[in-house]
């Protein structure tokens, strides 16, 4: 029986290929075994050894339905099986859970929570984002990640680098929910690490550097501008 085509808007989460083969390999199964079961006990009459066998080399990526089933197979959470989750729905996922928990949690209608989750925007109140950051134990990247804000976040933070820092604190506080001296504290880090490396890059007498080297190291510089931020501020609270 060949595999069911994907349902429209339901691409399989980002699927861990490497963990699967493990944990398959600590339970001493062959992929015949696996697919057995996934066809005896989670209704996959289409799953064969070579099905399971391009899961884990990474060529073919297992439908949601399918990665819960697997992880039932190899008694693990879908967490185990999904690398480190990006969007609403990814990070559902992850945790096991339905949609209909997490609609009925956080106070929304099914309808409504699944329309986010297709569009990849979250537009819940203050009150629940703060119950879905709970229940999906979401850390601070990930919540601003989940709720939409990350763009927003880097467009700030690169014009904070860019141009005076000490105007973005407040729209970034904004953003983030941080107290505002933690945040001024890392732009203004930021700021001097990105205006150094630029003024090193282009000085006079700098032969090994081309004005093209150095508006390249200046984009890569502001492309992980996000994640800098966050290394900062994981670095300035402890």
């Amino acid at each position: 029986m060949r595999r069911p085509p994907a349902l429209p808007n339901q691409p399989g989460p980002p699927f861990n290929a490497p963990a699967a083969r493990r944990l398959r390999a600590a339970l001493g199964m062959g992929p015949e075994h696996v697919a057995h079961h996934l066809r005896a006990s989670y209704g996959l009459p289409y799953a064969t050894p070579d099905l399971v066998l391009a899961w884990e080399r990474g060529a073919v990526i297992p439908s949601s339905p399918e990665l819960t089933a697997l992880s039932g197979v190899l008694w693990c959470s879908p967490g185990e099986l999904i690398d480190r989750p990006r969007t609403l729905r990814e990070h559902r996922i992850a945790r096991g859970l339905a949609p209909e928990d997490v609609a009925l949690t956080v106070g929304l209608e099914l309808l409504v929570y699944l329309g986010m989750e297709e569009e990849e925007e979250w537009r819940g109140t203050e009150r629940q984002s703060a119950a879905l950051a709970d229940l999906l134990k979401l850390s601070l990247p990930d919540y601003i990640t989940v709720t939409g804000r990350e763009e927003k976040l880097a467009e700030l933070l690169r014009s904070a680098v860019t141009t005076r820092w000490q105007a973005y604190v407040r729209p970034v506080s904004k953003v983030v929910p941080l107290d505002r001296r933690l945040i001024e504290n890392v732009l203004r880090e930021l700021h001097a690490d990105y205006q150094g490396q630029m003024t090193a890059t282009l000085a006079w007498g700098n032969t090994t550097t081309t004005a093209e080297d150095a508006k390249e190291m200046g984009e890569d510089f502001l492309t992980g501008i996000v994640p800098r931020f966050w290394y900062g501020l994981q670095d300035g609270a402890t």
